[in-house]
């Protein structure tokens, strides 16, 4: 048998995975026990790709080594990873990803900036990549500009799109002399050849070839739009990750060695993360939407209608991008999350602080409230970015009715309906490693404003990168793996909201509900007021029925007015019944907005005192 037949029949019994990070390598342990798959124990490492190592594998080595000592059994001989399992030494399969040296970074091309374009961009996106910039046949830039930004970014790779099969070669031909003309040197070194990955007009290929080949690394794939009414992302996708392995990856300093390694390509991070919230989409047949806030950026993943969307917002961060976030948000937006007065100067100065210092944490209950709100706004404009990309084709032939069968039109219209959500992932340092769950609950239903019945989760150690690439393995105890840890161990269930759709005066009735309790104990009756939080204790495992009776203007999923009946999940938070409206607005005047803020911090139980001692 082949090494791909070899490793599709394996009975996988163990698995070492590591995610190598922009400042730490983190390595996780999964061993199965009693018949099901458990992450046994995880360490990590600083990463190691820059000086004065400059070999990626020192950190990796490091990172496996604690893993070695906290489980008590041999992994390493010498510098090499014991593959597969003999015994209680070594690991049947250990597979990696890396976001080190800044991750893939692309630009990406398309005859309409707004179509082709936007379908380069998010094919770009779902494989992993940073997408710098969009150059179109229609973005309004003049050839020699475009040349010129080329140039200055100098990205890892591009990706050359234009055109449905069999339609006009012209601009998407003039879109490759463009490229040709920059000659672009890659991010990493002049030592090899920029890769372009071909996936336009089948007509043209002769033609980008004659353009093309000499001059940089080609490679040719099926169109991404063939035609108005099909994107084709996944050829793409697939030619982004290949091209990355052979001419990214193995540029960078060590990567060669770690990809002989392990028996599966190295994934970039944020393309693995992808993988497995799509991975655990389709199993449970449910919508999710993901976020992964970072220091230097935000990504959103989400699915609806089977439909898998991912974008990144590279300026969107906590700590490298922090300043960034205070100037796209502006500081009202940022205050308008504190319960307590504070000079503008001084908000400023923290925040330029901790762009300084990016590895610090917050040393007050003062400084935790600031970086929360920061990170609600970062959220928040990471999610709207994340809504105008995770759209229906634009351009595409709608038939409504007689008289407009005919009319062209451009949708735009989001996937993205919150009232469908099943459930809402959060992970990064802010949501994950908040002092209190709770915390990271209010972040992201503040940020994302879910609508109905939403289940909410926190990853809670950042292992969804390894189990990522963990999915991507053709073998089925792998992919069993991988989704048995996710959603044991990778998740923590926070619980589950109930917000109402619709705006009322403060007060007002908003909803009454009903939770009888699985476990027997009485059931609790309450009012929820227009304007109002309230929490209910349901724990980890926990089950409940939950009648709702909305009032006349307000909806939560069955209609205006309607009651709701649902069997709901508990967890570390609990059920919170959201009365706060949609949409959500804070009251514009200070005084009352700091109130209502320390209101829902004391009803939520958020932080150990009322905030608004805090001034």
């Amino acid at each position: 048998m082949s090494a791909a037949q070899d490793l599709k029949a394996m009975n996988i019994r163990s698995v070492l995975a590591t995610d190598c990070g922009s400042t730490t390598t983190k390595a996780i342990l999964i061993e199965l026990r009693d018949g099901r798959y458990r992450l046994v124990v995880r360490g990590e490492a600083p990463t190691t790709v820059e000086a004065p190592f400059e070999d990626v594998t020192r950190g990796v080595l490091n990172a496996v080594m604690e893993v070695e000592e906290l489980a008590g059994r041999k992994l390493l001989d010498g510098e090499r990873i014991i593959t597969p399992q003999e015994g209680r030494e070594g690991v049947d399969i250990y597979v990696s990803t890396s976001s080190a040296g800044g991750g893939l970074q692309m630009m990406v091309t398309g005859v309409v900036k707004s179509m082709t374009g936007e379908s380069a961009e998010r094919a770009a996106l779902g494989a992993g990549a940073i997408v710098m910039d969009i150059i179109a046949s229609n973005d309004g830039r003049l050839p020699h500009e475009k040349i010129r930004r080329i140039r200055d970014l100098r990205p890892d790779m591009v990706l050359l799109s234009g055109g449905i099969d069999g339609g006009t070669t012209t601009h998407v031909v003039e879109l490759a002399e463009i490229v040709a003309a920059a000659d672009p040197k890659a991010r990493l070194g002049a030592s090899y050849q920029m890769p372009v990955i071909y996936a336009g007009n089948k007509e043209a290929r002769e033609l980008i070839r004659e353009r093309l080949a000499e001059k940089t690394a080609l490679m040719i794939t099926d169109n991404i739009r063939p035609t108005m009414e099909r994107e084709n992302l996944m050829p793409a996708r697939h030619a982004i990750h290949d091209l990355f392995m052979e001419h990214v990856m193995a540029h960078a300093p060590g990567y060669k060695k770690l990809m002989e390694w392990t028996p599966i390509p190295v994934m970039p991070t944020p393309g693995a993360v992808g993988s497995i919230i799509h991975t655990i989409a389709k199993r449970e047949g449910i919508t999710v939407i993901g976020v992964d806030i970072g220091g230097a950026t935000t990504d959103v993943f989400s699915v609806f209608e089977d439909v898998f969307n991912r974008t990144v917002s590279a300026n969107l961060g906590m700590s490298y991008s922090v300043s960034n976030v205070l100037a796209e948000a502006t500081l009202p937006n940022v205050m308008r999350w504190v319960p307590f007065n504070m000079a503008d100067d001084e908000i400023r100065n923290r925040i330029k602080n901790k762009m300084i210092r990016p590895t610090t944490i917050p040393q007050s209950l003062q400084e935790l409230v600031i970086e929360q709100a920061l990170a609600r706004e970062a959220l928040r404009l990471a999610f709207e970015q994340h809504k105008s990309l995770a759209v229906g084709l634009k351009g595409v032939q709608q038939e409504r009715t007689i008289s407009d069968t005919f009319e062209q039109t451009s949708t735009g219209e989001t996937l993205i309906d919150l009232m469908k959500l099943d459930l809402l992932v959060g992970s990064g340092g802010a949501l994950s490693h908040a002092p209190r769950r709770v915390q990271g609950a209010m972040m992201m239903l503040d940020a994302f404003v879910p609508e109905g019945v939403t289940e909410l989760a926190v990853d809670s150690i950042f292992m969804m990168p390894q189990l990522g690439v963990l999915a991507e393995v053709d073998n089925e105890s792998a992919k069993k793996a991988a989704t048995e840890v996710f959603v044991h161990d990778c998740l923590i269930r926070l619980g589950t909201a109930v917000a109402a759709v619709g705006l009322a005066k403060e007060g007002a009735r908003c909803m009454k509900a009903r939770v009888a309790f699985a476990d027997g104990r009485p059931a609790e009756e309450f009012e929820v007021p227009f304007g109002g939080l309230r929490r209910v204790a349901l724990g980890v495992g926990e089950k409940a029925e939950i009648t709702v009776e909305p009032a006349g203007g307000f909806d939560l999923g069955a209609g205006r007015g309607k009651a709701l009946r649902r069997t709901v999940q508990g967890g570390v938070v609990g059920l919170i019944f959201d009365g706060r409206g949609r949409p959500f607005l804070l009251p514009a005047a200070p005084e009352q907005r700091i109130a209502k803020l320390a209101e829902w911090a004391l009803a939520m139980d958020l932080y150990p005192k009322d905030p608004r001692t805090l001034a």
